[in-house]
C-alpha cells in the first residue's frame, strides 16, 4: 500500500513538473464574437497543449474589424504575441515592417495545399492558412433555363459578351429589380478581393506585378480603361445598383431581387437553403482568362517572439486535415487540401459546394504580393466607388495611379 502511495505521489509530482515546464505562447486571433470559429480554434489549442509538455498556447481574441489596428498598435508598443493571425494580402506589409518572422515548419507538410493559403514574401514562407475563400457567380438553374442561357463551366466559362447577354436577358425579363448584385453594400477588402479580378481578367491590375514599383499602365492602361468603362456601365445602364442596403446584400438574392449575385462560398449554404437549385458558376472571361481572388486568414509568428520554434510547432500541429475539415464544416470555408475536402460534407466530391474547390484551383489569383498593397487596396476601393457613382473613368484611374506611385516612392519601393 505504501509502495502504491509513493508511486502515485511520484507520478503526480512528475506530471506537475511537466505542466510547470510548459512555456506559455501567446496568440492573437481575429474571430471574437464568432462562437463556432472560437470553439474550433480553442479545440486545436487544447489538443496541442495536451499533446506535448513543452508549450502552452494561450489565446486572446479580437473583433475582426479592430484586429489589424490592434496588431499595428501592438507592434509600435512592442508587445505583440508569439503567434499572429494575419489576412493573407496584408502579410507582406507586416513582414516588411518587421512585425513578423519566417515560419520554421516543414514545407513538405504544405506541398498539397492550395496556393492561396501559402503566404510567401521575399522568397520565404511567413504564414500559412487552414482554408481559402472563393467567389462565384451565383444564380439558379431555373433562371438559366427560363432565360435560355448556356451553363458555363470551368473549361468553358462565359465570355464577356455571353455574360452581358445574360444580364440583358435578365433585365429584359422584368422579373428582377436588378440583373446583377456585385455586393456594393460591402466595403473595405471586398473591393480588391472581389472586383480587382475583373480588372485582371481585362488585362490590367492594381499595380505592375513585374516590378511592383509602379501602377502606371496597369491601373490606367488600355485594358484598365476598358474595365473602368465596363464597370461604370453596369450601374449607368441599370444592370446593378451603385448603392445597396446591407439587408439586400444579405437576403436580396434569396428574395428574388437579383438574377445573378457575385458572392463567396461563406454565403453558399444559406443560398442553397433558400433555393436547392442554386448553381455556382465560374467567373466570366473578359479576355485574359477568368480570375477570382485568393488568400484568406493565415497563421504567422511575430518578429518579437522569443520562442519561434514553439510557435511554429503549434502552427504545424494546426495543419492536420481534421482541423482543416472542422473549420470547413463549421464555417463553410474551403479546406486547404483535397484530402481535407474529402472529409467534409460540402466539399467532398459530389458535395453541394465542391465546385468552389475547383474554382479556387482553376481561377484564383492572390492580390498583389507587396507591402504597398495595404495602401493600394484603399486607393482602388475609392476609385471603383467613384467610377460606379459616375466619376470620369480616365481621370479617376490616372489619379489613383498617381496616389499609388507617390506612396511607393515615399516608402523607397517597399523593398522590391
Amino acid at each position: 500500500m505504501k509502495m502504491f502511495t509513493f508511486a502515485a505521489s511520484a507520478a503526480i509530482l512528475a506530471w506537475g513538473s511537466a505542466a510547470q515546464a510548459q512555456q506559455t505562447l501567446s496568440m492573437w486571433y481575429h474571430g471574437a464574437g464568432n462562437e463556432v470559429e472560437s470553439k474550433i480554434i480553442n479545440q486545436i489549442i487544447a489538443d496541442f497543449n495536451a499533446s506535448q509538455a513543452d508549450w502552452k498556447v494561450e489565446l486572446q481574441s479580437f473583433p475582426q474589424a479592430a484586429y489589424n489596428d490592434s496588431v499595428v498598435a501592438g507592434a509600435l508598443a512592442g508587445n505583440l504575441p508569439d503567434i499572429l493571425d494575419v489576412d493573407g494580402p496584408v502579410m507582406p506589409n507586416w513582414a516588411w515592417a518587421g512585425y513578423m518572422q519566417p515560419l520554421q515548419i516543414d514545407e513538405a507538410k504544405i506541398e498539397a495545399f492550395l496556393p492561396g493559403p501559402k503566404g510567401y514574401w521575399d522568397g520565404k514562407l511567413y504564414s500559412i492558412g487552414l482554408w481559402d475563400a472563393a467567389v462565384a457567380l451565383v444564380t439558379r438553374q431555373a433562371y438559366l433555363d427560363e432565360l435560355g442561357l448556356r451553363t458555363p463551366t470551368l473549361e468553358q466559362p462565359w465570355t464577356k459578351d455571353e455574360f452581358m447577354a445574360a444580364l440583358d436577358a435578365a433585365k429584359a425579363s422584368g422579373k428582377f429589380e436588378y440583373a446583377f448584385d456585385p455586393g456594393m453594400a460591402w466595403t473595405g477588402e471586398w473591393y480588391p478581393y472581389a472586383f480587382s479580378p475583373f480588372l485582371q481578367s481585362f488585362g490590367g491590375d492594381i499595380v505592375d506585378r513585374t516590378t511592383y514599383k509602379t501602377a502606371e499602365g496597369a491601373l490606367n492602361g488600355e485594358a484598365a480603361m476598358a474595365f473602368g468603362e465596363w464597370w461604370q456601365g453596369l450601374f449607368k445602364n441599370g444592370y446593378a445598383a451603385a448603392t445597396q442596403d446591407p439587408a439586400d446584400r444579405d437576403g436580396g438574392f434569396a428574395a428574388g431581387k437579383y438574377a445573378f449575385s457575385w458572392n463567396g462560398n461563406w454565403a453558399a449554404l444559406n443560398t442553397l437553403k433558400a433555393f436547392p437549385d442554386t448553381v455556382f458558376l465560374p467567373a466570366p472571361d473578359f479576355g485574359n482568362g477568368p480570375k477570382i481572388g485568393a488568400a484568406s486568414w493565415q497563421f504567422g509568428i511575430s518578429a518579437s517572439s522569443k520562442h519561434p520554434e514553439g510557435a511554429s510547432a503549434f502552427i504545424e500541429f494546426a495543419l492536420q486535415d481534421k482541423y482543416l475539415a472542422d473549420f470547413s464544416n463549421g464555417i463553410g470555408l474551403i479546406p486547404a487540401t483535397k484530402t481535407a475536402a474529402a472529409m467534409t460534407e460540402n466539399y467532398k466530391d459530389g458535395g453541394p459546394m465542391a465546385v468552389f474547390f475547383g474554382l479556387t484551383e482553376g481561377q484564383a489569383l492572390v492580390r498583389p504580393v507587396t507591402p504597398g498593397y495595404v495602401v493600394q487596396a484603399k486607393v482602388f476601393e475609392k476609385a471603383l466607388a467613384d467610377i460606379a457613382n459616375g466619376a470620369d473613368v480616365a481621370a479617376t484611374l490616372d489619379a489613383a495611379v498617381d496616389e499609388i506611385n507617390a506612396d511607393i516612392e515615399k516608402n523607397g519601393g517597399y523593398g522590391h
